[in-house]
């Protein structure tokens, strides 16, 4: 009885986390539909996904312990501050580029981290490690446009560093959660969000003027959709489905994000991918999956 009952709440885990995986991968047909900054974008998700998971929490009479928070609270601060800065440059990034090639580029960060681990983290670096990176960046050469007709004519320049940029970002968040102790997820990710809002709000304020610009209906959905859904939501599904399944299988899945969003870029926002990009993300996605997996059974 207790194996089925075992088995049911494994698959009920695996259905949240395939669900949260798919809802990011969304983010990004969202924010090419909405004519403002990504400075605005990123301010409205981080608002409305902590209010969310505020109300979350109580609503599930999730502890959230105040001693676990002021015990991290420099590396929350950090990581924080970090989130907020990695959404304008992903959302610059969709912006200037197709969103798989934005995607494919943020998608690096697992690359990053295993490229800075050795002088970090003090983690020794494998030969499959190693080759894994070699590939990867193999792929991103594809990716970039470089190798297009033998020129760099049609190089999305700035949308790709701006991808690069995110992957950078997020690899130095990834890094910094490594040295969090004792914290729950619930606690960990509200701080974080709240963090990068503080940090969000007086630059949008500094840089944007608000009284310019247009909020319609739609615009207003669209942003509600981003930091309730593709925030608040998600993030719920993904905590609740991680705590009970294994890291290899949590791997696989989370590959399941750039996947639909490359997809849908192609069904709905007709951005057809060429040979290149194609082959770079093979490369990307395919290196990346092979050194987590390798991580994980290590």
């Amino acid at each position: 009885m207790d194996s089925q009952e075992n088995g049911k709440n494994e698959k009920n885990a695996k259905i949240r986390l395939m669900t949260a995986m798919f809802i990011f991968g969304t983010i990004g047909i969202f924010v090419r539909n909405i004519p403002l900054p990504s400075s605005i974008i990123a301010l409205s998700r981080g608002i409305i996904g902590t209010l969310f998971l505020i109300i979350f929490t109580r609503i599930k009479k999730i502890r959230i312990s105040y001693e676990e928070i002021k015990n991290n609270l420099v590396i929350l601060c950090l990581s924080g501050m970090l989130i907020g800065i990695h959404w304008i440059f992903l959302f610059e990034a969709y912006h200037h580029t197709t969103v798989a090639i934005a995607t494919l580029c943020y998608y690096l960060a697992p690359i990053f981290v295993i490229i800075v681990s050795p002088f970090v983290l003090k983690e020794k670096l494998s030969f499959k490690q190693a080759a894994c990176v070699a590939v990867a960046l193999a792929g991103m050469i594809f990716v970039s446009g470089i190798l297009k007709r033998g020129s760099m004519g049609n190089f999305q320049i700035t949308g790709v560093l701006f991808g690069l940029g995110a992957a950078i970002i997020y690899a130095t968040v990834i890094i910094l959660n490594k040295h969090l102790k004792h914290i729950s997820s619930y606690a960990m990710t509200i701080m974080q969000l709240g963090i990068a809002v503080a940090v969000l709000t007086p630059y949008t304020l500094l840089t944007q003027d608000i009284r310019k610009l247009s909020f319609s209906f739609t615009v207003v959905v669209l942003l509600g959709i981003i930091g309730i859904v593709n925030t608040g939501i998600t993030y719920g599904l993904y905590f609740s489905g991680i705590k009970e399944l294994k890291a290899h299988t949590i791997a696989i899945f989370s590959y399941i994000d750039p996947i639909v969003a490359i997809f849908l870029s192609i069904i709905i926002l007709r951005e057809k991918p060429d040979i290149f990009t194609i082959i770079g993300g093979v490369l990307i996605l395919g290196s990346t999956l092979v050194s987590e997996l390798s991580l994980y059974r290590k």
